[in-house]
Formats: structure tokens, C-alpha cells, sequence
């Protein structure tokens, strides 16, 4: 699933923008609009952006889940090598230090996410901050030509900024068009 950025200046086109999307065969469910003007969207019935979308939460949390494997594995290390519990101890043990701090460790990103703005939505902040509506719309296969052509001719004013081969995921990179 492709993934197609575009700008639109008003709330309006954006409005308008959804409609023939909608007519184009895109299901609601596919088009999620990012804006400072959240309450407009509402007014509107448009469809907004979600926190997935618009925070680092998947991108922090896998970061925080992989430093906290590491650190647990150099503590289950430890443990095994120094052993203060004694010789006796279930191997079990040393695996749960690792689950333990693998699941602390994403908790922690999760919530250094939560705090931070998506990475690849801050390349648009100027536009954004102006007023401008940002429109992701999740193509399926073989239908992106169709979003192209209805985009290209019945909404000049949107402008197609950005394509990503999937927004999920975190640590691909964004090229601006």
C-alpha cells in the first residue's frame, strides 16, 4: 500500500478533495487529513488524522524495545556470570530479566513518542503552521493511477508533495516531491 501526500490550501478544496476521492472508489478509511484546524475537519465530516499518524509512538516504542533487548541481555549476562542468587537458579530466570527489560524498554519509547511529533510529518510544519491541509491518502495496488488522474484533474490547487511506499512504516525515509 503507497502512500500520497498532498497539500490543499483551503478547507474547501480539502472538503472537495474527499468527496471525489470518494467518488473515485477511495473508502473514507483510506483518507486522513493532518491540520491545525481539527475542529473544522469535525464541522466538515472529514476525516482526520489519528495518533499513529501524527506522534512517533511505533518508531520510539521499537527504538526503546530493541535498547531495552540489549540492556537485558548484558544483565541476564551478569546475572548468569556473577550469579548473586546462587548457583541454582532456573535459566527461565535470565530469559525473563530480558522480557522484563525488552517490555520496559518499549513502554519507555512508547512514552518518548507520545511526546514527540511523527518524523516525517515535520518536513510539512511551514505549510501546517499556515493553514494548509495535509491529505494522506492509502492507495491499494493498481490504484494510485486513478488517485493521480482524479487529483491531477479536478484539483489543481492540491499538490502532490510526497509518496512513501508505507507510512507505518517508522523508519522509512520521506522524500519530498
Amino acid at each position: 500500500m503507497k502512500t500520497m501526500y498532498y497539500l490543499t490550501p483551503t478547507l474547501v478544496s480539502t472538503h472537495q478533495v474527499s468527496d471525489d476521492l470518494h467518488e473515485a472508489g477511495v473508502k473514507d478509511w483510506f483518507i486522513h487529513v493532518i491540520s491545525k484546524d481539527e475542529s473544522g475537519l469535525s464541522k466538515e465530516h472529514i476525516h482526520s488524522s489519528n495518533y499513529l499518524e501524527t506522534l512517533d509512538l511505533v518508531r520510539d516504542g521499537i527504538i526503546g524495545a530493541m535498547i531495552g533487548f540489549f540492556i537485558g541481555v548484558v544483565a541476564a549476562g551478569l546475572l548468569m556470570f556473577i550469579k548473586p542468587f546462587g548457583p541454582n537458579v532456573p535459566e527461565v530466570i535470565y530469559l525473563f530479566v530480558i522480557l522484563l527489560l525488552t517490555l520496559f524498554g518499549s513502554w519507555e519509547g512508547g512514552l518518548m513518542g507520545i511526546a514527540s511529533k511523527n518524523k516525517k510529518l515535520k518536513k510539512f510544519d511551514a505549510e501546517l503552521d499556515s493553514g494548509k491541509y495535509l491529505v494522506l491518502i492509502y492507495a491499494k495496488k493498481g490504484q494510485g493511477r486513478v488517485i493521480k488522474t482524479t487529483m491531477n484533474k479536478k484539483h489543481p490547487e492540491a499538490e502532490l508533495v510526497a509518496t512513501d511506499s508505507h507510512f507505518l512504516n517508522p523508519f522509512s525515509s520521506l522524500e519530498r516531491v
